[in-house]
């Protein structure tokens, strides 16, 4: 008897492992994405150095980038992009609806989004606070300094929150003057409607050096008031399309973590003979197949934009426009928050 039952455990025990590098369902996101030729990617409206268009209509930013990846890795072709620019009103209902597969639009994640709009977060791609930003003149050294004034904010949004409960927190009456595009209330605060303006710390240095006249007459200010943990978001149902969302951005961590760039990749796919890389890289163990992707899929992503870290560093990094320091958005072996689960 005991040995039958042993050797019944040992066929589950087989089963199970089998099932473990069992090719996956491509999902219906993926074969949609397939049939038509192109991922379908939600973006900002225009925030500069995450998602914004120049004047021949071309997108770049660190959220264009990750869509870039996520059509390499799925399609082998990063160009094979529609983007969909989109409010904060809108970013949710397009992603609910099927218009767009993937909303990749400084979002943050929040306990209320992911259990109650059928939406799933994937992966932090960027660790980000709300702080506010004024004029140099008002000699504003501190946010507490903001009691009775009136703050520019875009509605639908974590931001405007968040500022309702700073101002109750500390007893500031700060008056919100509310504006469902960013592009109204950046407008707004220079020309002297609002005191100061609130969003993303990120967002305020973009916004200073994209559109003040002069950005050193404007100060943002030190404190942040909240957790922003920003990423794409995919909807609920679709488990295989989630996962390779996930994991396209985990490797694209992993691949800095171990030294895999845009420039070296397909020499380090050739001839590491680091595990990691050879998995990661598919000279290894078939993780593709995992996905319902190619053998290459991270080979293909990591050649479109290069590692996180070349990402970060291009569009919103110290030597970028924006000039962020990288800060929690480090590797967590160099005292960050990005923290890639293995790709294995």
């Amino acid at each position: 008897m005991k040995v039958n039952k042993i050797k019944a455990l040992a066929v589950t025990v087989a089963a199970l492992g089998s099932m473990a590098v069992a090719p996956a369902f491509a999902g219906k996101t993926l074969d949609a994405i397939k049939a038509r030729g192109q991922v379908i990617c939600g973006v900002n409206t225009g925030l500069a150095g995450f998602s914004a268009a120049d004047s021949a209509g071309k997108w770049s930013g660190m959220d264009v980038d990750t869509c870039r990846a996520i059509a390499a890795a799925t399609l082998g072709d990063a160009e094979k992009i529609k983007y969909v620019p989109l409010t904060a009103q809108q970013r949710f209902t397009a992603l609910q609806s099927g218009e767009i597969d993937v909303l990749s639009r400084n979002t943050t994640f929040t306990l209320t989004r992911d259990a109650s709009l059928g939406l799933h977060d994937t992966v932090v791609t960027y660790y980000d606070g709300q702080g506010f930003m004024v004029p140099v003149k008002t000699k504003i050294k501190d946010a507490k300094q903001l009691k009775n004034q009136t703050v520019c904010v875009q509605s639908g949004t974590t931001t405007e929150k968040n500022l309702t409960d700073f101002s109750k927190a500390n007893g500031l009456n700060i008056k919100p003057v509310v504006f469902e595009k960013v592009e109204a209330a950046t407008a707004a605060y220079f020309t002297g409607r609002c005191l100061a303006y609130t969003t993303d710390a990120s967002g305020l240095a973009s916004v200073r050096n994209k559109e003040a006249k002069n950005p050193a007459e404007h100060v943002i200010l030190p404190q942040l008031i909240s957790k922003e943990p920003l990423g794409p978001m995919v909807r609920r149902g679709d488990d295989e399309w989630f996962a390779i969302v996930k994991w396209v951005i985990y490797g694209l961590l992993e691949a800095e973590e171990y030294g895999v760039t845009q420039a070296n990749v397909d020499q380090m796919a050739a001839s590491s003979e680091d595990p990691v890389v050879k998995r990661l890289l598919g000279n290894g163990d078939d993780t593709g197949k995992l996905l319902g992707l190619e053998k290459n899929w991270m080979v293909r992503a990591i050649k479109t934009g290069g590692n996180y870290g070349e990402i970060f560093e291009r569009n919103v990094g110290p030597k970028s426009a924006l000039g962020l320091p990288r800060g929690l958005n480090n590797l967590w072996n160099k005292g960050g928050l990005q923290y890639a689960y293995p790709v294995r």
